[in-house]
C-alpha cells in the first residue's frame, strides 16, 4: 500500500482534469465517418503521405478504413518506400534485458502478474547482470532495453545502478554502447535521474488507449490502474529532458482501428506540447500466450496477420519519420512478410525471462520465468543473415544518441530524410564489426557482399571518403567509429 500511496497526490491531481487528449467518442465518429473509402479519397491520402508529413486523423481513418485490395497494395508500396527515402534499407537491431520480473501490478494478460503463482520471481543482482551481458556482447549486441516489473524493489534508484552495471560490463569485443528503459511511468525528478546516467530511449506502452478496457485489464489499486497516470508519463519524461521516447500498444486488447487512431493522437499532443517532439518509436507487439494466463490465450480482439500486415503500414504512412519496432513475439515467417512494409527495427537473439542469456544460451524457452511466448526464438546470427538475404543491412548503430541527436535534433533531421546520410555508414561500420568480431562462416559471405553493396552506394555521396577511411581504421582493429 505504501508504494501505491507513493504517487497519491499524483493521481488526485490527475483525476481533477475535465478530459485527457484521448476522446473514445471522437475516435470512433472519425472512423465511421470513413467505413467506406473511394478509391479516390485513398489516393488522395497517399498523395500527402508521400512527402513525408504527418497525416490527420481523418487520413489515417481513410486507409485504416480501406478494404479494396488495388489501393492495398498501393498503400503497402509507399510504407515501403518512405521507409527508404527516411531510414533507408537498414535494419537496427537489439535484444532485451529482463531485470526483474517481481510485480505489484496485476495486468489480466501478463505472466508476470502478481497473482500467477506459477512464475518463478527473481530480480538481478548486479554480478547477474553483468553475466548477462556479457553472453549478450559475445553474442553481438550493441544495444539493450532493459524490462522491469514495477515492485517497490525496483523503484529508480535501483534501476540507475542497473544501467551503470550494464554499461561497464565489458569484454574482449567491446560493451554494450545504448541501454533503453521499459519500465513504470515516474516522476520528473525521477526521470532526470535517469537522464543523467545516460538512459537511450524511455519507453511506455499504454497498452491500450480504450479507457474501459484499460480499467477492465489493469485492477484498481494499484500503480498501473491509474490510466493517466501512465498516459502521461511521456509529457513527464520530456519535462525531465528524456526526449527520446518510445510509445507502444499490445495489440488484441481492443480493437486494432481505434488503438492506431489513439497512438496518432498522442503523437499529435506530443508533438503540440514540445515543439515537434513526439515518439522517437512505436512498438505494435501483438499478445501471444504466457503460463498460466488465459486471458493471453484467447484475447477478444486478436489481430489477424492481414490485419497486422495493415496496422504497420498505416503507422508508416500516417507518422513516415518515427521508428517502427516489430518484436520477436513475432513468428519469422510474420516478420518476414511485414518487415517490408516499413519496420526499422527489431529484437533478435531474444531471450525473455529474468536470467534467461545465462539458463538458456541456446534460445529455449523457460515459461516459468517468461512474461510471454515468443514467436522467433533464432538466433542473432541466423536473423542478421536473413535480413541481408532480404536485400536490407542489418545495423547496430547507436550514433545519432550519443552525438546528441535526440529529441528535437533527431526530428529535424527525420523529418526531412537527413537522418539517411548517418544511417547507411553507420549501419556498414557496426556490420562490419560484427562481421570480423561475431559472424559464422554461414553468414560470412552474405554480410561481406551487404557491406560492399552499400559501400557502393555511398559513391556518390559527399561522406564516401571519411566512409573509407572509418572502414580502414576496423579493418586495422578500432571500434566504435560512427558518423
Amino acid at each position: 500500500m505504501n508504494f501505491l500511496k507513493k504517487y497519491q497526490e499524483e493521481f488526485e491531481e490527475l483525476d481533477k482534469m475535465e478530459s485527457d487528449f484521448i476522446n473514445d467518442e471522437l475516435i470512433w465518429s472519425i472512423l465511421n465517418n470513413h467505413k467506406t473509402p473511394t478509391k479516390e479519397e485513398v489516393r488522395q491520402v497517399l498523395k500527402k503521405a508521400e512527402t513525408c508529413t504527418r497525416l490527420t486523423p481523418d487520413e489515417m481513418a481513410i486507409l485504416v478504413q480501406n478494404q479494396d485490395q488495388e489501393t492495398l497494395n498501393e498503400m503497402y508500396s509507399l510504407a515501403h518506400t518512405l521507409k527508404e527515402e527516411v531510414y533507408g534499407d537498414r535494419i537496427v537491431f537489439f535484444a532485451p534485458l529482463y531485470i526483474s520480473d517481481e510485480c505489484a501490478n496485476n495486468c489480466l494478460y501478463c505472466g508476470f502478474r502478481s497473482t500467477n503463482k506459477s512464475i518463478k520471481r527473481k530480480t538481478l543482482s548486479m554480478d547477474e547482470i553483468s553475466e548477462e551481458v556479457k553472453i549478450m556482447i559475445e553474442e553481438g549486441q550493441k544495444r539493450t532495453v532493459l524490462v522491469y516489473g514495477e515492485s517497490p524493489k525496483t523503484q529508480v534508484d535501483f534501476m540507475v545502478k542497473t544501467v551503470e552495471q550494464v554499461y561497464k560490463t565489458k569484454t574482449e569485443h567491446g560493451e554494450i554502447r545504448r541501454a533503453n528503459i521499459n519500465c513504470a511511468p515516474l516522476r520528473v525528478e525521477e526521470l532526470k535521474k535517469l537522464k543523467e546516467i545516460g538512459i537511450g530511449t524511455y519507453q511506455v506502452f499504454q497498452e491500450t488507449y480504450h479507457h474501459e478496457t484499460y480499467k477492465k485489464v489493469h485492477p484498481q489499486g494499484t500503480i498501473k490502474g491509474h490510466y493517466r497516470w501512465r498516459l502521461y508519463s511521456m509529457d513527464r519524461a520530456q519535462e525531465a529532458g528524456v526526449d527520446d521516447n518510445g510509445l507502444g500498444v499490445l495489440f488484441g486488447l481492443y480493437d486494432w482501428r481505434f488503438e492506431v487512431l489513439a497512438l496518432l493522437f498522442h503523437t499529435i499532443h506530443l508533438e503540440e506540447k514540445f515543439n515537434g517532439v513526439g515518439p522517437h518509436t512505436i512498438s505494435f507487439p501483438r499478445i501471444t500466450p504466457a503460463i498460466d494466463t488465459p486471458y493471453s490465450s484467447n484475447p477478444e480482439y486478436a489481430v489477424s496477420d492481414e490485419e497486422f500486415k495493415k496496422l504497420i503500414a498505416v503507422l508508416r504512412l500516417s507518422i513516415p519519420y518515427t521508428g517502427l519496432i516489430c518484436t520477436a513475439r513475432e513468428p519469422d515467417e510474420v516478420r518476414r512478410e511485414v518487415i517490408p512494409l516499413g519496420v526499422s527495427q527489431i529484437d533478435a537473439g531474444t531471450r525473455i525471462g529474468v536470467g534467461a542469456y545465462s539458463q538458456a544460451k541456446n534460445a529455449n524457452s523457460i515459461p516459468t520465468k517468461e512474461q510471454f511466448t515468443i514467436g522467433d526464438s533464432r538466433t542473432l546470427d541466423d536473423v542478421v543473415k536473413e535480413i541481408c538475404e532480404m536485400k536490407a543491412i542489418p545495423s547496430f548503430c547507436t550514433a545519432c544518441y550519443r552525438a546528441g541527436r535526440t529529441g528535437e535534433e533527431f526530428m529535424k533531421v527525420a523529418k526531412t530524410k537527413f537522418v539517411y546520410n548517418y544511417c547507411i555508414p553507420n549501419a556498414v561500420f557496426t556490420l562490419k564489426e560484427y562481421a570480423l568480431d561475431y559472424a559464422s562462416e554461414s553468414s560470412l559471405h552474405i554480410i561481406n557482399k551487404t557491406i560492399n553493396e552499400h559501400i557502393d552506394s555511398l559513391k556518390d555521396k559527399p561522406s564516401y571518403p571519411k566512409v573509407l577511411e572509418l572502414l580502414k581504421r576496423i579493418e586495422d582493429g578500432e571500434r566504435d567509429v560512427r558518423l
